[in-house]
This record gives C-alpha cells, structure tokens and sequence, in this order.
C-alpha cells in the first residue's frame, strides 16, 4: 500500500531555511572554523541532532548549502541581447561574474570548498552529495556560456575554452582585490576581456 505524501511542515522548512542562510552568513566570514556541524548549530540556536534531522549528516548540510547559493545565483549569463557584440557579451560575462564572485554566497562557497578534499576520489567519497552539488554546476555553467554566443559565428569549442577559464581566472582577480595588489586590476579586467574577445572572434 503507497503510504500519501507527508505535506510539508511550514516550521520545519523554515527551520531549514534558518539553518542554511547561518551557515552562509559564518562560512562568508572566511574563518576556516565556521566549516563545522557545530558551529552552524550554536550560531542557530540549536543541537547538532536537529541538523542532522534536517540534512541527515554533514554532507547533507553542504550539499544544501552549495545547492541553496546555485539556485539564488541562477543562470550567468542570460541570454545575450540580439545585436550585442562579441566584445559586448564578453564584458558582460566577466563583469557579471565579478559583481557575483563578491556576495556572501561566493565567499561562502570558496571558505566551504578550502575546508575540503582537493582529490575528486577523495571528495566524493566522504561528501557525496556535496561533490554531486560541486559537479552539477559545470554542464549548467557551459550550457550558460554556449547560450550567450549561440547566435554568432563563434567556435564552440572555443567557447567551451573560455567557460572552462572564466571561473578561476575571475575568482584569481577577485581574491588579488581581496588581499591587496599593486597590480591595476582595471587593467587587468580589460586585458581578460580584450584577449577573450580575440580569441573568440579568430
């Protein structure tokens, strides 16, 4: 016999929510402490039982933390403008994710991703889920990056390059403006968009 659906707790989803909006804000401070079950618990107000009863383990809690700042995040970029230059789309690309790599969901992510394993063998052993969540955003990401040129002339594999560029190159940007530079890092934007933009148009 098919047991009915359990509707959903309005307290309980609440009290989710709750849980992953603090494990933001304590991860986006960047102290390497805030990666922890515990923490997120006493900064919520509650014991690291009822964590687990809402995300199962820490895994779980990771899982739906990288899931919650995707989902607000949404696709980047939109679909480019008919009429917009390579050029154009390009500097919206890099300036879009800039102005995104800046949030408090960002550095959430890069805090929470420094506290894990480097090996893929080993991430995806000990957090499952979380390395699925880690590993779901790339064909996203590319097929983002394919929409925002599908329109023009350009080679896709080229585009494929460029979207698996991006992300460090931009994430290397903002953690240079972060920790301080002598480098002219207006120059170094228009440099990444101008050489992108050669690139794509050869």
């Amino acid at each position: 016999m098919t047991m009915p659906a359990r509707r959903a707790n309005k307290r309980g989803v609440a009290t989710r929510e709750s849980m992953i909006e603090t494990a933001i804000v304590a991860l986006a401070t960047g102290d390497p402490a805030a990666v922890s079950g515990n923490r997120i618990a006493r900064e919520v107000g509650v014991t690291w039982g009822a964590i687990k009863y809402q995300f199962g383990d820490i895994d779980g809690l990771w899982a739906a933390v990288l899931r919650h700042t995707a989902q607000r995040r949404g696709d980047l970029p939109a679909t480019s403008q008919a009429g917009a230059t390579v050029a154009d789309r390009v500097t919206a690309l890099v300036d879009g994710m800039l102005s995104g790599l800046g949030t408090p969901e960002a550095l959430a992510i890069e805090t929470l991703r420094a506290a894990l394993p480097r090996e893929q063998a080993e991430l995806e052993r000990d957090f499952p889920l979380t390395a699925a969540e880690l590993a779901s955003w790339k064909p996203g990401w590319d097929a983002a990056c394919a929409r925002a040129f599908a329109d023009l002339a350009v080679d896709p594999e080229r585009v494929r390059q460029v979207a698996a560029l991006m992300p460090a190159a931009l994430r290397g940007l903002t953690s240079e403006r972060v920790l301080g530079t002598y480098s002219n890092l207006d120059d170094a934007r228009a440099g990444l968009i101008g050489a992108v933009t050669v690139y794509l148009s050869a």
